[in-house]
């Protein structure tokens, strides 16, 4: 999740109604700017690492939390460093922050409610939400998952990616829209590229990286009662299916290669 100074959407999107999705396969991406569609990160190669040690968390304390958080960062520093600086653009590692109650102050305001973790670029920091549900389950692959998420908005940021985005989310309308959502699946799949990369040395099983891929991403799911609407998060971070599709892409190919989610056609961005 990014927030921009801007604006705060997905509360706002809740109530947008259900666009068809029957014409959408058939339409190709609209044309956007070459930092997002011709970027150079997608020919750096596979991230730098390939090995990441996970600290044990066993009740899920902040202290536990915030010394996990700060082993998976540096794993990540040391996966898109070399990546990053191959791409021509000069890398900096972002701030962290753990909370533990929703309306904590950030340099993009207050943490909303809803939200696990964002990425502020007004201040190139991420801030993580240690909710209970965390504290009850602090093994959940989810903590690496979220988190690769977040830095992927800051390797966004870092290569220019953030700065063209940045119309989408102070805008609203269909076509903004389809500018966050392709920049939100485009940061799920840097996340799975970062998972998929050292999987092999954190020694879980596949079906936990199946669990996140069958995981829902929406707020509000009113489906069960036949209400055709879209939810803030379905709005503004794609179907569960498109969430899985851009994540396993990443997670077979560990690069950025095969995250260029601003070249793929509408269907895969709903």
């Amino acid at each position: 999740m990014r927030i921009h100074r801007l604006a705060l959407m997905a509360g706002a999107l809740a109530s947008l109604l259900f666009a068809g999705t029957a014409h959408a396969a058939t339409v190709s991406a609209p044309a956007f700017k070459p930092v997002l569609t011709k970027n150079p990160l997608y020919k750096a190669g596979k991230l730098g690492i390939q090995t990441c040690e996970e600290p044990p968390v066993n009740n899920g304390s902040v202290d536990e939390a915030e010394v996990y958080f700060s082993s998976v960062m540096d794993c990540l520093k040391q996966a898109w460093a070399p990546v990053v600086k191959k791409a021509g653009y000069r890398f900096s590692n972002p701030k962290l922050t753990v909370i533990t109650k929703v309306g904590t102050k950030t340099a993009c305001g207050k943490f909303p409610e809803g939200a696990q973790a964002l990425y502020c670029p007004n201040n190139k920091s991420i801030t993580f939400l240690l909710s209970p549900e965390i504290v009850e389950e602090p093994r959940n692959l989810a903590l690496m998952q979220v988190l690769a998420h977040e830095y992927g908005h800051h390797v966004q940021q870092l290569t220019g990616i953030g700065n063209a985005t940045e119309r989408f989310y102070a805008g609203s309308g269909t076509r903004a829209l389809d500018g966050v959502r392709r920049s939100e699946l485009q940061a799920q799949c840097l996340s799975g590229a970062f998972v998929g990369r050292v999987w092999d040395s954190l020694g879980r099983s596949d079906a936990e990286w199946g669990a996140i891929l069958k995981s829902t991403h929406n707020f509000l799911d009113l489906s069960s009662i036949g209400v055709k609407v879209r939810s803030g998060a379905d709005q503004t971070h794609g179907k569960d299916a498109n969430n899985a599709y851009w994540l396993q892409r990443g997670f077979k190919s560990e690069s950025a290669n095969a995250c260029n989610t601003w070249a793929a056609p509408k269907a895969k961005v709903l």
